[in-house]
């Protein structure tokens, strides 16, 4: 991740708290519907929804991430990155993150994923409590080079099971809304 991700995070808000507050039907994708995204993606694609890994492993979380999962910054967590794609075209960047110290010895093995959806697991596995949706531009420097774009809608959520507490960031890209035609 460049350095310049680390040194500006994204600042999350509430739907609340968002100002100005984004058209309906953008609020609707990032706050409305607590459904899984990877159903409501499925839908739009007709089927044709798929997982891209991009990077996973143990790295350094970013402050906003530590934050949200409090835990202390700079903690090692696994770090998982995915394209979510409609049609063979990448619709969402996703960064899940979770801290080592929660993660090891919880019985979740997210390096297995592959090209599973994480919000599959998540959804099916009824434990799984999802706290409050915040929303914010996502910061350019925060994405992957092909993909880079100022003022990207983004949301994300924490799902816990007892300690265990996984951070899931979702940033809608451009060919998202060129699929739903929203203007954004």
């Amino acid at each position: 991740m460049p350095s310049a991700a680390l040194a500006h995070p994204p600042r999350w808000f509430t739907a609340s708290q968002l100002q100005p507050s984004p058209s309906d039907q953008v609020h609707d994708w990032l706050f409305v519907n607590q459904d899984s995204l990877t159903q409501r993606l499925t839908t739009l694609s007709a089927d044709n929804f798929s997982v891209t890994p991009l990077s996973e492993g143990w790295q350094r979380m970013r402050n906003d991430e530590c934050a949200a999962l409090g835990v202390a910054d700079g903690s090692q967590g696994w770090v998982r990155e995915v394209y979510l794609r409609g049609h063979g075209e990448p619709w969402v960047f996703a960064r899940s993150v979770s801290a080592r110290s929660a993660l090891e010895g919880s019985g979740l093995a997210l390096a297995q994923l592959g090209t599973r959806s994480l919000g599959e697991l998540l959804f099916s596995d009824h434990a799984f409590d999802r706290g409050e949706l915040h929303a914010c531009h996502y910061p350019g420097a925060c994405l992957p080079k092909e993909v880079r774009a100022e003022r990207l809608w983004a949301r994300r959520s924490c799902f816990s099971r007892g300690k265990l507490a996984i951070l899931v960031a979702e940033v809608f890209l451009p060919a998202f809304w060129a699929a739903t035609q929203i203007e954004r």
